[in-house]
């Protein structure tokens, strides 16, 4: 199981991680009720942080069972989308990549 985390890529890298921790904690206390998301929280936990278009992002939210973070620095545009974790994902997630600064190569 994991929880996908997917950042917008206009998004300035300094304010990644904190998007990612604040999208985790939230995409938790959304669902942990949820039957996947206590499996998740007693297990290993996995989270994958991914970067996407705005056009894929807005895709994304037909997917079901995320939570859509803004971010105050960034005059509250939406910058995340944080999915209930789950054993199985629909192809759309296998095309995503994973975050990495700009400064690296992907």
């Amino acid at each position: 199981m994991k929880m996908y985390i997917v950042v917008k890529n206009e998004i300035p890298d300094e304010l990644i991680p904190v998007i990612a921790a604040h999208a985790s904690l939230a995409c938790y206390l959304q669902f942990k009720d949820d039957e996947r998301m206590i499996r998740w929280i007693n297990g290993v936990f996995r989270k994958v942080v991914c970067s996407a278009s705005n056009d894929v992002f807005e895709k994304l939210k037909n997917e079901g069972d995320f939570i859509c973070l803004t971010e105050s620095v960034l005059d509250n545009i939406e910058v995340s989308l944080a999915f209930c974790p789950r054993d199985e994902y629909p192809k759309i997630f296998k095309y995503l990549s994973k975050w990495k600064p700009s400064g690296q190569k992907k």
